[in-house]
C-alpha cells in the first residue's frame, strides 16, 4: 500500500512533463508559421530575425548574393511534424517546402528538418538540412 502514493506521484509528474512538452511545441508553432510566411513573401529581412544571431549575417549575405528577392519563390509549404528534445531546449520541425530559384524553371520539393533552439525566451532557427537555405543553416 505504501507504493501506491509513490506510483501516483510518478504518474502525476510524468503527466506534467508531457503537458509541458506539448505546450512548448504549441509555443513554437506560431514562430514556425511566421518564418514560413515571411520566406514565402520574400521578406528575408524579417526571416533573419527568426534565425540564431551567429547565422543571421550569412543568411542575409546569401539572400543578396543569390538575388533571392527576385529569383527565389517559395510556392508552398506544409508543416508535417515536430519533436521536442528531452530537455525542451531544441525542437525538430519537419516541413515540406516547394520552391524554385531562377534561372531554373524547375520546382523543387524538399522535406526539410529545421532545428529550433530556445534562447533568451524565444525559439530561433539554428539549422536546416535541405531546401533553399540549407547552405547557410548547416
Amino acid at each position: 500500500m505504501n507504493r501506491l502514493p509513490a506510483l501516483f506521484l510518478v504518474l502525476a509528474l510524468s503527466g506534467c512533463a508531457t503537458v509541458s512538452k506539448k505546450s512548448n511545441l504549441e509555443e513554437l508553432k506560431p514562430t514556425v508559421e511566421q518564418f514560413h510566411q515571411v520566406i514565402r513573401w520574400k521578406d528575408f529581412r524579417s526571416a533573419a530575425r527568426f534565425i540564431v544571431p551567429e547565422k543571421r549575417k550569412a543568411f542575409t549575405k546569401a539572400r543578396i548574393a543569390l538575388n533571392d528577392e527576385r529569383d527565389l519563390t517559395i510556392t508552398d509549404y506544409e508543416i508535417e511534424d515536430g519533436q521536442l528534445s528531452e530537455d525542451g531546449t531544441r525542437a525538430f520541425i519537419q516541413s515540406r517546402i516547394q520552391w524554385m530559384r531562377l534561372p531554373s524553371a524547375s520546382e523543387h520539393t524538399s522535406v526539410v528538418t529545421s532545428e529550433f533552439v530556445y534562447q533568451h525566451g524565444a525559439w530561433l532557427l539554428d539549422r536546416q538540412d535541405d531546401g533553399p537555405f540549407a547552405d547557410e543553416l548547416r
